[in-house]
C-alpha cells in the first residue's frame, strides 16, 4: 500500500492534509513542505529495529544505571532540583533578560566543575564577555571548558568526543542548524534543536541544561514547545522589594514541582539566602489590616505578610484592586463576611497585596484574608507574631489544612506566640498558643468593638 504524503508548515508546524500555497495557521507564503517519512533509528527512543518492528522488552529486562546526582554545593540550587542535576537529563532555566540566568549558570558550572567535567557554550556572549564575568562573580580560574559556538551539529560532536558529565548551553534560542530545513529562529527550527539535544542526553548520559527566553507575558518562547520536551523548567524572577531573585521549579521530573531556592544579586554574582523567612519578618509591622500567614511552596514554609486596606467608596462603584492573590477569592470571602457579620464590605473600596510579590493559590490562605479584611475594617490590628491558618466555606465555616505540621513547626522556629486554626484541625503539639475558631461569627470575639466602626 502506497505511504500517505504527509506536509507541515516549517514555520508554525500546521499540518495541513494537502500541499498549500499559503498556511492557513500563520499566513506564511511558501512554507508547506512534505515530511520525511523515515524514522530517525537511535539509542533513545525504541530500541533497535527489526523487519517485524522494533524489539520490546519487560520492565525487569530493561538495564538500570546508578543515578549519582551532580550536587552543586549550592543549597538553594539543589533544592529547587530535588538534590542536584540528574545525570542524562534535559533541563530548562528561563527568566527576564538581565534577572541573572547567565550569572547563575556560570556560577553553577564553576561549582560543579570540581567534581565533574563541564562543558560551557555560550551563544550569545563572546569569549572575552564571559571571562570579564566570570571575574565579576570572582571566578577567575576555573576547569570549566568554554567555546562561544552555536552551531547545534557542532556542539553535538563535540559532546561525543569530550564525553563531558554536564553540559550548558546559553541560550537555546540563538543556537542554530544547518541540516534544518526550516526558517532560522522559526519553532519548527526550536523543536529540532531541543529534540537534538534531547536525544545526544539520553543517548550519551550527559545532563544538559539551557537557558531560555521567555515573551512579554513571562511564558517561555517557544511557546509550550520547550516545556513538554524537556525534563525540568525552572523560572527565574524578581522581587520587588528587595535585590531577590526566585528560583521555582515548575516542572521537574526528578523532583518537587512549585519548590523555590532565594537568592540575593550582590556584586560577587548570586548569592544564595537560605533563611528567607527571616527577611521577611523582619519586614513586617504590627497595624490594622496586616495579618501573617504561612503558604507551602514546595516543601518550604512561606510565613508572608497579607495587607488590606478597606476605605468608604467614594464612587457609585466600589474598586477591587487586588495583587499577589486570585481576585475571585478576595471578593468571596468579602461576600461570606458581609452575609454572616454584616460588615458593609460592599460599600467600601478594598486594596489588598500579598507582601514580597509572591502569589499565593492554596486555600490554607482564607483565614488569613478574613482577618485581613476585618482588621482593616474595625481598624484594629491582630495580635503581633501570631498567624492565622485555616479555609473558609460558603457556610461560614472554618476547615481544617493540610500538612499543618510544616507550617506549626516554621512557626516555632521563628518563635510565633498564638496561631489561629479550626476547631477541628488535629494537631499534635505545638510551642504556641492555639486559638480554635469554630465559624466567622468566633471572629467577632477578636476585635474589642466589633460593633462599631472606628
Amino acid at each position: 500500500m502506497k505511504q500517505k504524503i504527509k506536509y507541515q508548515c516549517r514555520a508554525c508546524t500546521y499540518q495541513p492534509p494537502k500541499w498549500l500555497g499559503c498556511c492557513p495557521e500563520c499566513n506564511q507564503w511558501e512554507t508547506i513542505e512534505e515530511l520525511a517519512q523515515t524514522p530517525a533509528v537511535g539509542k533513545f527512543g525504541g530500541g533497535r529495529a527489526q523487519a517485524g518492528g522494533y524489539q520490546l522488552m519487560q520492565l525487569d529486562a530493561i538495564p538500570t544505571h546508578s543515578h549519582q546526582r551532580f550536587s552543586a554545593g549550592v543549597s538553594e540550587w539543589d533544592r529547587v532540583l530535588g538534590g542536584g542535576i540528574m545525570p542524562g537529563s534535559l533541563l530548562l532555566l528561563a527568566g527576564d533578560p538581565g534577572i541573572g540566568k547567565s550569572t547563575l549558570l556560570l556560577q553553577i558550572a564553576h561549582t560543579l566543575s570540581t567534581s565533574a567535567k563541564v562543558l560551557y557554550f555560550s551563544s550569545e556572549e563572546s569569549l572575552e564577555q564571559v571571562k570579564l564575568r566570570a571575574s565579576r562573580v570572582a571566578h577567575k580560574t576555573s576547569s570549566v571548558l568554554f567555546t562561544d559556538q552555536a552551531h547545534v551539529e557542532s556542539i553535538i560532536a563535540t559532546i561525543q568526543a569530550q564525553k563531558p558529565d554536564i553540559v550548558i548551553i546559553d541560550s537555546i534560542q540563538n543556537c542554530y542548524s544547518t541540516n534544518s530545513s526550516a526558517a532560522t529562529g522559526s519553532i519548527a527550527q526550536l523543536r529540532e534543536r531541543v529534540f537534538a539535544f534531547m536525544r545526544i542526553a539520553k543517548d550519551e548520559r550527559v545532563a544538559i541544561v539551557m537557558s531560555g527566553h521567555i515573551t512579554k507575558d513571562g511564558d517561555i518562547a517557544g511557546p509550550k514547545l520547550l516545556e513538554h520536551m524537556v525534563d525540568g523548567v525552572f523560572y527565574l524572577h524578581g522581587e520587588d522589594r528587595w535585590q531577590t531573585r526566585i528560583l521555582r521549579a515548575v516542572k521537574n521530573r526528578f523532583g518537587a514541582i512549585n519548590e523555590l531556592g532565594f537568592f540575593e544579586m550582590a556584586e560577587q554574582g548570586l548569592v544564595e539566602v537560605p533563611n528567607i523567612n527571616q527577611e521577611l519578618l523582619d519586614a513586617i509591622t504590627s497595624a490594622a489590616g496586616s495579618v501573617l500567614t504561612s503558604s507551602l511552596e514546595g516543601s518550604r514554609p512561606l510565613l508572608l505578610e497579607l495587607q488590606a486596606l478597606t476605605v468608604p467608596a467614594k464612587f457609585g462603584m466600589p474598586q477591587r484592586v487586588i495583587t499577589g492573590l486570585d481576585h475571585k477569592r478576595v471578593v468571596l470571602i468579602a461576600a461570606i463576611l458581609e452575609k454572616y457579620l454584616h460588615v458593609k464590605l460592599s460599600e467600601h473600596d478594598i486594596f489588598f497585596k500579598v507582601s514580597g510579590s509572591f502569589k499565593l493559590k492554596e486555600s490554607a490562605v482564607d483565614l488569613g484574608i478574613a482577618l485581613a479584611l476585618l482588621s482593616s475594617y474595625f481598624q484594629q490590628p491582630i495580635t503581633e507574631r501570631s498567624i492565622a491558618l485555616g479555609e473558609l466555606s460558603l457556610t461560614g465555616q472554618i476547615k481544617p489544612i493540610n500538612q499543618i505540621g510544616m507550617h506549626l513547626s516554621e512557626a516555632n522556629n521563628f518563635r510565633i506566640n498564638k496561631i489561629y486554626v479550626s476547631q477541628q484541625q488535629k494537631i499534635e503539639q505545638a510551642a504556641a498558643t492555639i486559638v480554635r475558631l469554630n465559624s466567622v461569627y468566633d471572629l467577632l470575639a477578636l476585635f474589642s468593638t466589633p460593633t462599631e466602626r472606628v
